[in-house]
């Protein structure tokens, strides 16, 4: 386990790297573009070596404990966000936003005990691959709209507004944000359906309105009420900005807090 550690500890100095050289180039009107992308995919890679060896030496994947979850949430929403960053270009100033933001699931990752969980025999189906790969798109698309959303929300308050000229106008970046909800929303309504066959197969019922289940779907209410609003009443970026953020936020308690405060089957108990 410390060889494991210490790599993932590796991963993490590079993440945070990237996160500083992101910072410090918005402050001084630098474009370490490159930097930032080549220290974010050195930490991938570092973490995947981490995962690997773990998932190795247990047996399975990163699925039981909170020290997993964290660990591959963390994987997930850099790797998202590394491909959007390389991808699309004029969003790439929002990293100064995006990788300190995660510096708060960093410090919890670290925090975290690493031991061994319990791993259910509900959990050998392939279904558990496909419920929690759609899960992991769907906060990686919301992951690139809250970037483009704070730009937003920073503008209106007279915040940055020089430093991150370098991004589009609040329009584009507000049509961006908005496309990215649309993914999440997809993947999301995937991942529920994915979620509910497994139930079938695992406990004999396809929806049971269990904690987690609940909560998963009241995010998928606040997404389709975001997309819906911002289509039927023509919001303004910042409005439209405040309930991504409201997403997020919801999306974020449902993933890393009702699984472990419930003593439902998501927890992995049976």
């Amino acid at each position: 386990m410390e060889r494991e550690l210490q790599i993932l500890w590796a991963a993490v100095t590079a993440y945070v790297l990237a996160g500083i050289v992101a910072v410090v180039g918005v402050v001084l009107g630098k474009r370490p573009e490159r930097t930032v992308l080549g220290l974010t995919l050195t930490g991938l890679a570092l973490q995947t070596v981490s995962m690997g060896l773990r998932w190795e030496r247990l047996g399975h994947g990163p699925f039981i404990t909170m020290f997993e979850i964290l660990c591959s949430n963390i994987w997930s929403l850099m790797f998202a966000y590394a491909l959007a960053y390389w991808r699309i270009p004029r969003i790439r100033a929002t990293a100064a936003i995006v990788l300190p933001l995660m510096f708060i699931m960093l410090g919890w990752l670290m925090v975290t005990h690493p031991g061994e969980g319990h791993y259910p025999p509900t959990y050998n189906t392939p279904w558990l691959f496909i419920h929690i790969g759609l899960g992991k798109v769907f906060l990686g698309a919301v992951l690139v709209a809250v970037g483009l959303s704070c730009v937003i929300l920073l503008r209106q308050a007279g915040i940055g507004t020089t430093r991150l000229q370098q991004l589009p106008p609040n329009p584009q970046l507000d049509e961006l944000a908005f496309r990215c909800m649309a993914i999440g929303l997809i993947f999301h309504t995937l991942m529920l359906i994915a979620g509910a066959i497994w139930a079938q197969d695992a406990w004999g019922r396809y929806w049971a309105w269990d904690p987690l289940e609940t909560w998963a779907f009241i995010t998928w209410l606040t997404v389709a009420f975001t997309i819906h609003a911002r289509l039927a009443y023509r919001l303004s970026p910042p409005v439209h900005a405040g309930l991504i953020l409201a997403v997020f936020v919801t999306a974020f308690l449902t993933f890393f807090g009702v699984p472990f405060i419930s003593a439902a089957p998501h927890q992995g108990a049976v």
